[in-house]
């Protein structure tokens, strides 16, 4: 009969340049521990280096969305279950010492114990790509201030006659009118200096502007293919749909409940009482830039929604508060969000209206009048540029009617 393996557990402690592995057995024993190149060869002796003492449990690994990223995609395509550990707080660093080795079998202690792990994200698709463009967005938007900051910073301090020309501009004219700008004369003159510099970021403010305007365009189409229906939401845009993703990853099965969701971006509540003070707030935990999303899709619902102005009002008439209508309106939009999110629907065939239409000889004029819409609004719907379900089946039915 052949000699069964005992199951082990490995922890891995991840650096930009090496990573070092150590592994157990399912009681914790300590088998051994070695340090490999963070390269792709490196990888393939690590994944060898921990099957070689057996079946394995699974890898606690420290970094999953840094250091760690491309050694976890290897792990996990190998069939090896994955755990994001968190790093040792402070205190057990002091009691118990640091360094690679100690840092690599509490990785694979703490795996083992399923203290303080997770589930990692799926760096492996369109999520990954949001994640990425959203990240160079980001630099982009911060770069794109900080040029209007210095632009307004030397207009304040340039020689009068440069004032004038721009005083009372809007932004967009000011940048248009400074790019067309010829500035001659001799540089060491601060009224030539000035307007060169201010020509030159004028320039920088453009190509800023398109490329920010580029990678909108991109975002657009990832989520318009991916996930379309989280837009249907109201006051769920682009820019709010794409991180939303970005927070649940690629793999949204690791987040189980609706409650683990809300948790996730910020919104559970948590008892503040005191005395005889019955209240909650809002947990400052989780993805704050999630949470930033959702404050923002309730901003919008405060002001457009009729809902949800209705909601605020009656709230209003109890007694509460604005921050704590807000909190209550975070967690249902948050509901919202985890419904579409975990359940998304096929985005409806815009294209086949139009191509219905012709079949049938029927002008894009004639439709609108008769579905009392106007031939703009029913154009954009063929051409899939808005998306409004109920309207899109209304549509359809009146077609097949026809």
């Amino acid at each position: 009969m052949a000699k069964q393996h005992p199951k082990v557990i490995a922890g891995i402690d991840t650096h930009a340049d090496t990573h070092h592995v150590a592994v157990i057995s399912e009681t914790g024993q300590h088998l051994a521990d070695r340090e490999f190149l963070a390269v792709g060869s490196g990888y393939r002796k690590i994944v060898e280096f921990i099957i070689g003492f057996g079946p394995v449990v699974a890898v606690g690994v420290e970094g999953t969305g840094s250091y760690g990223a491309e050694l976890s995609r290897v792990l996990s395509r190998e069939g090896i279950q994955v755990l994001e550990v968190m790093r040792p707080n402070r205190q057990g660093r002091r009691l118990k010492g640091k360094s690679d080795p100690l840092d690599a079998y509490q990785a694979a202690e703490s795996a083992l114990a399923g203290r303080g792990t997770a589930t990692p994200k799926a760096r492996d698709g369109a999520v990954e790509s949001l994640r990425v463009l959203r990240s160079e967005r980001s630099t982009a938007m911060r770069a794109r201030v900080a040029v209007m900051n210095q632009i307004q910073s030397f207009l304040v301090s340039a020689p009068e006659p440069l004032r004038a020309k721009y005083r009372g501009l809007t932004r967009t004219a000011q940048m248009s009118a400074l790019e067309k700008t010829r500035p001659a004369g001799t540089i060491s003159e601060p009224l030539n200096a000035t307007a060169t510099a201010l020509k030159r970021l004028a320039t920088r403010y453009r190509a800023l502007h398109q490329e920010i305007a580029l990678i909108d365009a991109e975002l657009d189409a990832i989520i318009t293919t991916h996930a379309p229906l989280l837009r249907d939401l109201h006051g769920v845009g682009t820019d709010v749909a794409s991180q939303l993703l970005v927070t649940v990853g690629d793999n949204p099965e690791r987040i189980c409940t609706e409650a683990q969701f809300a948790a996730l971006v910020g919104v559970a509540p948590i008892p503040a009482s005191s005395g005889k003070t019955i209240r909650h707030r809002l947990s400052r935990g989780g993805d704050r830039q999630a949470n930033k999303a959702i404050h923002h899709v309730v901003l919008v619902r405060m002001m457009s929604d009729t809902r949800t102005r209705t909601y605020v009002a009656r709230r209003r008439a109890e007694g509460k508060s604005t921050k704590e209508i807000m909190r209550c309106l975070k967690r249902y939009v948050a509901r919202e969000l985890y419904d579409q999110l975990l359940h998304p629907q096929p985005a409806p065939d815009a294209a086949a209206l139009r191509a219905l239409r012709k079949t049938k000889n029927i002008t894009l004029q004639a439709a609108a009048d008769d579905l009392r819409v106007w031939p703009t609004a029913l154009s954009r719907l063929e051409r899939g540029l808005t998306r409004d379900d109920h309207f899109h089946q209304r549509y359809e039915s009146w077609l097949n009617d026809h």
